[in-house]
């Protein structure tokens, strides 16, 4: 069975909302910023409305990802189980994918709630040569709150690997202050 053989799965990336850095808090425990609090609400409307309410999701133990990921998926009617990881705070490619690949099989759409640089990098590691706008755009920029959707099929998602998924979009949404802007790949 080759990679590309399975059901659909779409990797859903959301990188957390726009984060305050009050004087003395260490890193891990930065909250979102006013402008994130606008943001994330705004994701987890973005998410509904293109149909990627996941079935599981993934999100760092760091309170700025915690926070964006209540924001967000209080804007469904029928949020998923959550897993809260300590791997995904600050995680490079390899452990993200570590995470990942320990999804069951039966997870069809999956969300990771995260950090930069390393969620840049999956996204653009999982897409491989694609030429799509979208992918692009996550070279040129993945901004805070910055949702990515790659598609594969695979086995399990154990088998996921760097070159064998599609990004399918990328959306930035943003909240009331704000716009939103969203590319689908060619």
């Amino acid at each position: 069975m080759s990679p590309q053989d399975g059901p659909p799965r779409r990797l859903v990336v959301l990188r957390h909302a726009k984060s305050d850095w009050p004087g003395g808090v260490p890193d891990h425990e930065r909250p979102l910023a006013a402008r994130g609090r606008r943001d994330a609400p705004a994701a987890g409307r973005a998410l509904a409305e293109t149909g990627c309410v996941p079935d599981l999701a993934l999100v760092s133990t760091a309170v700025r990802a915690r926070q964006t990921w209540q924001l967000a998926s209080a804007e469904w009617d029928a949020p998923p189980p959550v897993r809260h990881d300590p791997r995904l705070y600050a995680a490079e490619v390899p452990e993200l994918l570590d995470v990942v690949r320990e999804t069951p099989a039966g997870i069809g759409t999956l969300l990771l709630v995260a950090h930069n640089p390393g969620l840049e990098e999956l996204v653009l590691e999982l897409a491989g040569d694609d030429l799509g706008h979208a992918l692009d755009d996550v070279r040129l920029k993945f901004p805070t709150s910055a949702i990515a959707v790659l598609a594969w099929h695979g086995p399990g998602w154990h088998s996921l690997s760097p070159g064998t998924a599609l990004l399918t979009s990328v959306i930035v949404p943003r909240g009331k202050k704000g716009h939103q802007a969203a590319h689908q790949a060619d």
